[in-house]
């Protein structure tokens, strides 16, 4: 039987567990280019990191649809909306994205983040206080699941009393994120996920008209009554840029918290220091981030113009993959890189990507993360996993557990 491509060996569930030796292999050829219409696999630290820098790689939608049809399309999570900034370039890209981080963060909101410290803390208490007498839980489903979508909630600006709702539309959307899996399935799925799109976008849409009349200490009001340099967004695009926030944060976040608290267990020594020194959880996030990535890869670019990477020349209008998680463990870059490694002095890692697109959701999902995990850390006595590996989710661009089964004697 023939070896299968790269390519295949990327995209096939088996290898979903641990794709690192299938990475390990790619760097090998660091510009791999195996099938005539396929995309060109950039598998190097430096490499993927000049091409996240650079302006003839566009991620505007429009370029990848002339490209043709790719092995890890994914379902356009907005629906009937325009494209959000993450599928537009220069200058719509930057205009966007500067009126969404006045909202965000700094210089105009510098504290909106880490103003909800507090809240985030309240939340995941409550959370782990609903395990109850419970000595064994579904950590994606009881608590990595919940978490940044209430969190999303309050960032927006959602009421209390609708955040149940808000859940029960986020769930549809999210499943709709996997890879096809069979005709009749996928046809349910999808019908599901847009009916659960329109009704979040009509229910988001009364949000956006409320907060135009009366504006309250919130994104969505911040986003809806934006007046700087770049103008203001239309409704259109408050709701594109509401729903990016809410699909890709959400489903990064889960996927980061579950993998750190996977590795950790895996690595019992960590997870003591971080139950006896909370705040290593800073330097367990940004490692967590390099060693087991919530994005694996970055499938959506497209080539404007030739590019010449390592003496290859890839042609205009070639789709680009770029294999962040590949790059994470370049030994060119780092050392001893398939050893996860808190202490490390320098962790420059691409979990978040790099230049314009670089993660806009950074600092929430940090915060979040190492929330997460100190306080689960403190509060699980003697915690185990159930099984190893854990069962995962299909997709190999957001790569997480489906499932985590962790047993523990009780609750600090």
């Amino acid at each position: 039987m023939p070896h299968a491509s790269m390519l295949r060996q990327i995209t096939d569930f088996e290898n979903r567990a641990n794709p690192y030796p299938v990475y390990e292999e790619l760097r090998r050829t660091p510009v791999l280019h195996e099938e005539e219409d396929g995309p060109y696999l950039i598998s190097s630290y430096y490499d993927i990191k000049a091409l996240l820098h650079d302006p003839r790689i566009s991620s505007d939608a429009a370029n990848l649809a002339a490209a043709g049809d790719d092995a890890l399309d994914q379902a356009e999570e907005t629906g009937g909306l325009p494209p959000s900034f993450l599928r537009l370039d220069p200058p719509e890209h930057d205009r966007l994205r500067r009126i969404a981080n006045g909202a965000f963060g700094p210089p105009h909101r510098p504290r909106r983040i880490e103003s909800m410290r507090g809240q985030m803390r309240d939340i995941v208490t409550e959370l782990i206080d609903g395990f109850g007498d419970a000595r064994q839980i579904d950590l994606v489903d009881q608590f990595a699941y919940p978490f940044p979508v209430t969190v999303i909630c309050r960032l927006l600006g959602v009421p209390r009393e609708d955040e149940p709702k808000f859940r029960t539309w986020v769930d549809p959307l999210v499943a709709s994120l996997e890879p096809d899996t069979g005709r009749g399935g996928d046809s349910d799925r999808q019908k599901t996920a847009r009916e659960a799109r329109m009704q979040l976008g009509m229910y988001l849409a009364g949000l956006v008209e409320e907060r135009a009349r009366e504006p309250r200490d919130d994104m969505l009001s911040d986003l809806v009554n934006s007046r700087g340099p770049d103008g203001a967004m239309t409704m259109m695009e408050v709701l594109s840029t509401s729903v990016l926030l809410l699909i890709a944060g959400h489903e990064t976040t889960v996927n980061l918290i579950t993998n750190g608290m996977l590795t950790l267990l895996r690595h019992p020594e960590y997870l003591r220091r971080l139950r006896e020194d909370p705040g290593l959880s800073v330097n367990i996030v940004e490692e967590l981030l390099r060693y087991e990535p919530p994005v694996q890869l970055v499938p959506q670019r497209t080539c404007i113009s030739d590019i010449e990477v390592r003496g290859v020349t890839i042609p205009k209008g070639s789709r680009i993959w770029l294999m962040l998680a590949a790059g994470n463990r370049d030994p060119e870059r780092f050392k001893d890189p398939e050893r996860f490694d808190p202490d490390r002095e320098d962790i420059q890692h691409l979990g978040f990507g790099s230049g314009i697109h670089s993660c806009f959701g950074a600092p929430l999902a940090r915060l979040e993360t190492q929330i997460a995990l100190s306080e689960l850390a403190r509060r699980l006595e003697s915690p185990r996993l159930v099984e190893d590996p854990p069962p995962y989710r299909q997709n190999a661009v957001l790569r997480g557990p489906r499932h985590l089964g962790i047993a523990f004697e009780g609750l600090s």
